[in-house]
């Protein structure tokens, strides 16, 4: 992960940027540095996606894909164990 390439980095030059006892310019210096870091380095943007899609929402954890692809997979008998709830819809579904 990203976030965890840079974490140090980010930390020292966020607590130089905010130590009062440096000279204003050391601390420009130290944001300019902060700034210069790539965005998905950062923690806070560091967010759950679908593995298979890149959907930052609705993301099931545990598998880390979204339902969407999960319906999908299921459908298709790649995923064990897993039933389908409904026994009305099976029959719309065989093609």
């Amino acid at each position: 992960m990203l976030a965890e390439k840079y974490e140090l980095r980010r930390n020292l030059d966020k607590a130089l940027c905010r130590d009062p006892e440096l000279p204003s310019d050391m601390r420009e210096q130290h944001r300019n540095k902060l700034s210069k870091l790539p965005r998905s380095s950062s923690f806070t943007r560091a967010r759950n996606q679908c593995i298979f899609t890149d959907r930052p929402r609705a993301v099931y954890e545990f598998l880390r894909i979204s339902p969407v692809v999960f319906r999908e997979l299921a459908f298709r008998g790649a995923l064990t164990g897993v039933k389908k709830a409904c026994w009305w819809i099976t029959e719309a579904w065989v093609l």
